[in-house]
This record gives structure tokens, sequence and C-alpha cells, in this order.
């Protein structure tokens, strides 16, 4: 882990001297003091101001009075109060996006990295930021990963890697929770600067670094999704039962996600890619490069201009009226022609640099993401595929329960008819055919001969219109 360092009081590529920060936050709450001929007699000032002190501010005066008299002058200044009233210090509490953050700076030119705490104002002022894009960089705030190119920097939230990158530095966002991989994106990020090899510029490699840190984190999620699932599945096709069920609709839940997360990099890419405007943005190198040799050019300008104003001075001789246009006129000219320059350098942007260098870059990664994504498109088709199958093999059973329920109900209504002789024969009057032999035994089996060939005749039609399988 590296160890927290104070905010350095300028960065490398910071120009103008850097501006001093604002107090911390109070919230004073003025009270109406009494007066000394309102309050008792017998009541001193100090009792006065103990009524008044909130209990945590009454410890503190406590302990500064025990401390001795210097102690007790620099109480207040400690405790952030002023002079006007009881003053309420607030730093402690936790504000939503306010305060500082802790972030590892890594210097472009040496690749040294350092622990920083900026202020978001700071930030936003110095690198010409709005709020909305650092609040995309805030772990309080829950947002999907996005790549914005922006005049002075680039602004990437790609899963745990949270930076902001610009031409002579990266600032990397400490969490507690992504500390392994802020400490994987610093270190891979110095080694390529150490090995570097191509003319990629700085921000360039910043951003693939980042890349590389996204897709590889959401390949290997994919790869231990994959690993769970399938023995899963399997499992499941042989044994349906309550605790698969839940297991797999967990896996379900996991996928979704994850291929929410996968898609959105995907989008971004793809969205970069599809715009020349937006990847000219992010030619931060040559930006710089261009913007500088134009302030070179107009200090130029402003010189010649100043020599020209001397010589022009110390000419005695009178000027024709109708001659050519004087010196300062064209020097306005000249000069309103830079700021014209400079002013549509931004508008210009896709028209200066070849984005066939961060094209290529953005291709190769959308290709890495993409194959990642199809793995997850190809493990949602696979459990999709499962449940078709399960949803089959529960109708197969659910047919089959249908078909006992009809041979049941067949059954019962071919031992009904004994229960219609039985009954017939069960009435209390004299019939003839009691008085036969071998009358009963010859009933049952006349009734049995008859039951059997109805139920024959019921098999037969339900085999005729398909009820049953042949």
């Amino acid at each position: 882990m590296i160890p927290s360092l104070p905010f350095p009081p300028h960065f490398p590529s910071q120009t103008q001297p850097p501006t001093q920060q604002p107090p911390p936050l109070t919230r004073h709450y003025h009270h109406p003091c009494p007066t000394a001929a309102d309050a008792a007699p017998g009541m001193d000032h100090d009792h006065l101001k103990d009524r008044l002190l909130l209990p945590s501010s009454r410890a503190a005066a406590a302990a500064a009075t025990a401390n001795g008299p210097h102690h007790r002058r620099a109480a207040p200044a400690a405790a952030g109060g002023g002079a006007g009233g009881v003053s309420i210090d607030v730093n402690g509490l936790k504000r939503r996006g306010g305060g500082r953050r802790s972030w590892v700076r890594v210097d472009a030119a040496t690749g040294a990295a350092e622990a920083v705490e900026v202020a978001k104002p700071a930030l936003m002022r110095r690198l010409d930021l709005p709020a909305r894009d650092l609040r995309l960089l805030d772990p309080l705030f829950v947002y999907p990963s996005a790549i914005l190119g922006r005049e002075r920097a680039v602004v990437c939230n790609l899963e745990r890697v949270r930076c902001i990158i610009t031409a002579d530095e990266a600032l990397v966002l400490r969490e507690q929770d992504a500390e392994e991989a802020v400490r994987r994106y610093v270190d891979e990020l110095q080694r390529r600067l150490v090995d570097r090899a191509d003319d990629l510029p700085f921000e360039f490699i910043a951003l693939e670094v980042a890349l590389e840190a996204a897709c590889s984190f959401l390949d290997s999620q994919a790869i231990e999704l994959e690993a769970e699932a399938y023995p899963l599945l399997d499992e499941l096709t042989t044994k349906i039962s309550t605790l698969n069920l839940e297991r797999v609709r967990r896996l379900k839940s996991k996928l979704v996600a994850l291929t929410r997360r996968v898609q959105k990099v995907r989008d971004e890419i793809e969205q970069l890619m599809d715009d020349d405007g937006d990847m000219a943005e992010m030619y931060l190198t040559e930006k710089k490069m261009r913007m500088e040799e134009s302030m070179l050019n107009d200090e130029d300008l402003q010189g010649i201009g100043n020599n020209h104003s001397g010589f022009s001075a110390s000419l005695s001789a009178p000027v024709s009226p109708v001659s050519t246009p004087p010196a300062s006129w064209r020097l306005e000219k000249e000069f309103s022609f830079a700021r014209s320059r400079h002013s549509s350098f931004k508008s210009s942007d896709s028209s200066q640099y070849n984005i066939e260098e961060l094209e290529m870059l953005l291709e190769a990664y959308f290709v890495v993401i993409d194959y990642t994504l199809s793995k997850l498109t190809s493990l949602k088709e696979y459990i999709d595929d499962t449940e078709d199958f399960i949803n089959i093999q529960l109708d197969n059973v659910r047919n089959q329960l249908i078909q006992f329920e009809l041979l049941l109900t067949t059954a019962t209504f071919v031992v009904a008819i004994f229960g219609v002789v039985s009954g017939v024969f069960g009435m209390n009057f004299e019939v003839p055919l009691f008085s036969v032999p071998h009358a009963f035994e010859l009933t049952l089996a006349i009734t049995g001969v008859c039951g059997t060939v109805v139920f024959c005749c019921f098999l037969w039609y339900f085999r005729k219109r398909r009820f049953f399988p042949l």
C-alpha cells in the first residue's frame, strides 16, 4: 500500500501558482449574548461562556483552560470557530461527494508514483472539468463505465479503475475495496513507461492499461461464472430439485448483472470509435504541443509589435494622412488573427489529428470485450436451453399424469357396471333367476366380460385419437 503523502503545491503541467484552498466548512450559530449590564452581578464571563457552549465545546474549553493561557488562546482556532459566536465544526461529518480524496499520481516523464490528497474544487479549476465528470469517479455513487474525452483530460471509469489522465500525469482514485486493482494498474503503467518501445503518447498508454485491466477483470469473472454454471446446469438436467433451481436462479442473476457491465464497456468503446470528434479530443499531448506553439507564436508577434512601435516612436518626420495604414493597425490585425486561430483550435481538432492510432487501440480492446460478451451470451443461451429442456421434461411428466388419470377414470367407469348389476339384484322382490342353479356365477362372469369389453373399447378409442403414445 502506498503511504499517504501531502498534496504537492503544484503539478509539473501547471504553470500558474496554486490557488489558496478555502477554509474548512463550518457552520456558525450566533446566539444573542447578554451584556454585562443584563447579566446577574455574580455571573462572570467564563460562566456565561460555559452556558452558551455545546457539551463537546465545553470539554474542549475545559481542556484548553487546564493546559494554560497559551493553549486557551489557540483552542478557538483549533475548534474551527470564529470570534462572532459559537461555531460547530462539521469537518468530521461525512459529506456525499465533498472533501478531499486520496489519489495516486503517476508522472508521465519519470513514471514516479506518489499518493496525494486533492479536493474536488482544485481538480475542477486545474483541469477545467465540470462537477458532473468528477461525480462519475465518486465511490459514493454507483455509475456505469464511462470514457470521457475533455479539453485537458480524459476521465475514465472502467470497473474498479477510476482515473483522470492528462498529458503529464495520471491521477488514480484510491478506494478501500479496490486497493489491489489500483496497485496493479499503477505497477503496469510504470512498467510500460519504463519499457516504452513505441511512440504512443502518455494518455494512450494510461488509457490502454485501464482498458486492459477492465477487460481482464471482466473476462476473469466470465470464466469463473462459466466454471460454476456448466456443472450446475448439467446436474439440474439429471435431478430437478428446489435447491438446484434456486442455485440456477442466483447464477442467472449474476449472469445478467455481468452481461450488463460488459455491454456497457463495449458500448463505450464502440461509441468512441464511431465519433471522430471524441477521439480527437483525447489527443492531449498533441493539443498541448500545439497550444505551446501557438503561445510562442503569440509571444513572437508581441515582441515584433513592441520593436516596431519603438522604431515608429523614434521617427521624427511627419507622415501623410493618406499614406499606408499605420503599424499599430496592422499589429492589431495580426493579433486578432492569432486570437481567432487560437479560438478555432478546439473546433478543428478532428481535422488536425490522425485518429487512426487511437482507433486501432480501441478496436483491439473492442474485440476482446466483444469476445467476453459472446461467451456470456453463449452461457445465457445454454441456460435458456436447459430451462427449455426442463420445461419439456415437466410437460412430459404432466402428460403422463394426465394419461394415468384417464386410465383410472375408465377403470372406475367399468367398475361402476358391477355396481349397477348389484343394485338391480339387490331389490327386495322375488325373481325366478334366484332359483336357477349357478345363477350367481353366471351373473359375475357375464358382468366381467362386459366390463372387459367396454374397457378395451375405450383403450382402442384413446389410441385412435392419439391420447396415448403408440
